[in-house]
This record gives C-alpha cells, structure tokens and sequence, in this order.
C-alpha cells in the first residue's frame, strides 16, 4: 500500500479550498494533506483551520514570516513537512478524481520507477475563465502526452524534440518517491513566480526515472476561473515571452552542470535566445528563430530545427 503526503500551496482559493482536500482525503492511501496558506487576502486561512479541525490528515502551515512567497516557496515548504514515502501535489482550486492513485499502485511495485504521471481534464468554474482558457490553450480536453514512455524518453520528450511524446505533463498528475526528491536535491525554483513547475518536471525528469501511468483517462481536474494566473498572460506577449526566458534561462543554467549530451544543451539554448530576442526586438517566437537561425548558419545543420519551429 501507498503512504502519501498531498502538498497543496493555497493563495486565496477560499470557494475551492474545502473541495480540493476532500478530493484527496477520499484515499486511504493519502496520509496527510499539507496546507501551505501563502498570505492568502481572502477567507483561505480560515478555511485552512476549519478544514484541520474537521480533519486529522489536514496540517497548515505558513511561511515563518507569514508573508507571501509564491507556489515554489509554498511547495518547498510541503516537501520539507511531508513525511511519507511518496508526494503528490494538488492545487488548491483544482481536484482529484476516483482513480488518481490507481496506476501508481501497480506501477510502484517496480522499486526502479521513482515517479508517475497520467493526464489531467479540464473543469471551467467560470464563462470568462473558459474563454480565456479555449483562446489560448484551444483543446479543452486531455493535458497528457501522446505515448507511453519512461526513463530519459520523457525527458528528451519534455525538451520538445520528440514530436511523437506531446507537450507536457501537469504537476497534479504526479506521484513521485520521497526519498528520490531528497537524493537529488530537487526542490521548485522560488525565483520563478511562474512556470516553477514546468522548471522542476523537466529537471525531475532528468534526475529520476519517471513512467507514464494512465494517459488517456484523466486523473486529476484543473479548476479554470477568472484568476487563473496562466490565461491571464497572451501568448507570446512580451510578458509572455519574459517568462517563457525566465523559465528557459533556468533551466539552461541548470543543464550546464550536468553529463547533457550537446546536442540537447543546444536545443535547450536555441530556446533560451529566441525569447531572449523576442523581448529585445519585440517580435513573436517565430520570427525571432527565423532572425536567429539567419545569423548562426550552423543550425540550420541540426536535426532539431524543424521540431522546435513547430512548437
């Protein structure tokens, strides 16, 4: 059987709090649920301590200065509380349905898997959170990628290089050991205020041996409303693309140090400075691979151009 600590950072998500934790405790695998209340401007706190009082398996904390630091901080906090052998994370405005643990309780039996993850659907809460999302993300289905896949495959994939694995695997999905995250030192980037998810899946994928659980049926919901963060922001918009190079940036500062072959640690900083370009000469993505490619001829020698042009 599975021993399970829930992270969930909470930043006022007071209408969807109670319905998150209740999502997890339905699991007799789910330990404890961790409650990381981030200066919450709303009723979270409250919700916070009626929901531990209600039930034993919920635990609140704060940041030692009550102060707001965002999800890595907020989850940083989880991991350093969590007890039990495996994490899984959840936000606190989406949810987990019945079969969220069902693949890892097969897959887990194999000591080499350190992490699993499957497909995630989508729940809109509001009409204008729904047409934000649709305008930017257009499927409104599966978050999942397209094949089974485990060890380096999801990594080399996660990079955009492999048109056949898909985009991307959402942390909601994820079960991951607890001991493998401590070995390796994995914890959220707290100096990126978005995308510090995309920044530790990619590095966890690198580290640690993941394996697809189910990818064509969802396991978890993503709550979509007005104060989504992610839709706020229009597609390849300057702010976008200042993130899009915050995110990209830390990851290529990341892989230097690592045993990357070169080719991956070039694919890694063509994607850096196409965005580093787009917020200096204010084009979109596309246009700024086409003026970078034009003044590092060499690329157009490399196997990945044409993969990372269509993303």
């Amino acid at each position: 059987m599975l021993n399970i600590s829930v992270i969930i950072p909470v930043y006022n998500a007071a209408a969807f709090l109670k319905k998150a934790v209740e999502s997890a405790l339905q699991f007799e695998e789910v330990k404890e649920i961790i409650l990381i209340d981030d200066c919450s401007t709303d009723d979270s706190l409250k919700v916070c301590q009626e929901l531990t009082s209600e039930y034993s398996r919920v635990h609140l904390f704060q940041h030692v200065d009550k102060g707001n630091h965002g999800a890595g901080a907020s989850r940083n906090l989880g991991l350093e509380k969590a007890s039990q052998e495996f994490i899984a994370f959840l936000d606190a405005d989406d949810y987990y349905l019945p079969n969220r643990f069902d693949s890892e309780k097969e897959i887990f039996k194999n000591k080499k898997i350190e992490g699993v993850f499957g497909a995630i659907g989508t729940e809109f809460l509001s009409e204008k959170g729904k047409e934000e999302f649709i305008e930017k993300f257009k499927n409104t289905e599966l978050t999942t990628v397209k094949k089974t896949a485990e060890g380096k495959e999801i990594f080399y994939g996660l990079l955009g290089l492999e048109q056949d694995f898909g985009t991307f695997f959402s942390l909601i999905s994820l079960t991951v050991r607890n001991e493998s995250l401590h070995k390796n030192n994995l914890k959220f980037n707290e100096n990126l205020r978005i995308h510090q998810d995309s920044d530790f899946i990619i590095k966890l994928s690198f580290h640690c041996f993941l394996k697809t659980g189910s990818i064509t049926e969802a396991v978890s919901i993503r709550g979509v409303h007005d104060d989504n963060r992610i839709t706020k922001i229009k597609i390849y918009s300057e702010k976008y693309n200042q993130r899009q190079f915050l995110l990209w940036n830390s990851i290529y500062n990341w892989a230097k140090n690592k045993n990357i072959e070169k080719k991956y640690l070039e694919h890694i900083q063509l994607s850096k400075k196409s965005f580093e370009l787009s917020i200096k000469k204010g084009l979109s993505k596309y246009l700024n691979l086409a003026y970078f490619i034009l003044q590092n001829p060499k690329i157009l020698k490399t196997r990945y151009r044409f993969t990372f042009l269509k993303r």
